[in-house]
């Protein structure tokens, strides 16, 4: 079978069975099998495919059919420019915690903190450490640590570090949230915790609802609770003046700023679609009052 005619089956395929953008779905994984990049696709539609190749990629077809991300089927995905292995144990790194990143580096860039050698950030369920990744990629002097209550998720982490070569840079340990962290040492918390309510389910993706790990996307009931314990943790962690920023969804950020009202500086910044996306704020420095 030519490349060109198993590239058009998976699309009709794939749009059968309501896979969202089957098009790229389909080129996503025929790149996985034959492991090249777009380019190669549009310049060989005449190459003819191996009956391993053929195999091989019917079976990644189905897994995609059957609602398995494309993401954890090919062991990647992008963020912050880097790229990440994932694997289920972790959440799929989004565009939109691109944001918490930014978030940090405009406050960094603002002249807050120390020298960078005092300077010490923490990732609050690093996951795949993506977030920590990126700010110690765009922060080289600072000091990064990352937290997961999942080892398994601590071993992705530890392996994309490894594979970007920040693995000296970022202290990694298994903890529930801030735990056995130093109190008042930290210039930033930095999170995208999760923050769906379990009442919110039915408007969660199918093959989010079922692939992803569901502690790393449903906070309780009402989609705060995570959040309500982290930032009374995150407020003895940080030094005075610190700030606490973590990713949110529009349900939540009412209840959000409620649940900030002693913090200085609240602030929720929206995501490209308008939506609120990230929550900053300060702790009160209490030396700097009169």
């Amino acid at each position: 079978m030519e490349l060109k005619e198993a590239l058009g089956r998976a699309v009709a395929r794939l749009t059968a069975n309501d896979v969202p953008s089957p098009r790229m779905n389909a080129e996503l994984l025929l790149m996985f099998t034959l492991d090249c990049d777009r380019a190669y696709l549009y310049a060989h539609p005449e190459r003819e495919l191996t009956s391993e190749q053929q195999c091989r990629y019917e079976n990644v077809l189905a897994e995609r059919v059957r609602g398995v991300p494309a993401q954890y089927i090919t062991g990647h995905q992008e963020f912050w420019g880097m790229d990440f292995i994932v694997t289920p144990a972790v959440l799929i790194p989004r565009p939109e915690t691109e944001h918490v990143v930014e978030s940090v580096l405009e406050v960094r860039a603002s002249g807050f903190g120390p020298r960078a050698s005092d300077f010490k950030i923490v990732d609050v369920g690093t996951g795949s450490g993506c977030i920590a990744l990126a700010l110690a990629k765009e922060l080289p002097d600072i000091q990064v640590y990352a937290t997961d209550i999942s080892s398994a998720a601590l071993e992705v982490a530890r392996a994309n570090a490894a594979r970007h070569e920040l693995d000296s840079r970022i202290q990694f340990r298994q903890a529930d949230l801030l735990a056995g962290l130093e109190n008042g040492s930290f210039d930033f918390v930095v999170s995208n915790p999760p923050y769906v309510g379990e009442s919110e389910e039915d408007q969660v993706q199918l093959e989010v609802r079922k692939f992803e790990p569901r502690h790393a996307v449903f906070s309780g009931p009402a989609g705060v609770e995570v959040i309500e314990r982290l930032i009374p943790q995150a407020h003895a962690t940080l030094k005075p003046g610190g700030w606490l920023i973590m990713e949110i969804s529009g349900t939540i950020a009412e209840e959000v700023k409620r649940s900030l009202r002693d913090w200085s500086e609240v602030q929720i910044r929206p995501d490209l679609q308008s939506i609120p996306r990230v929550a900053l704020a300060r702790k009160p420095d209490t030396s700097m009052q009169i």
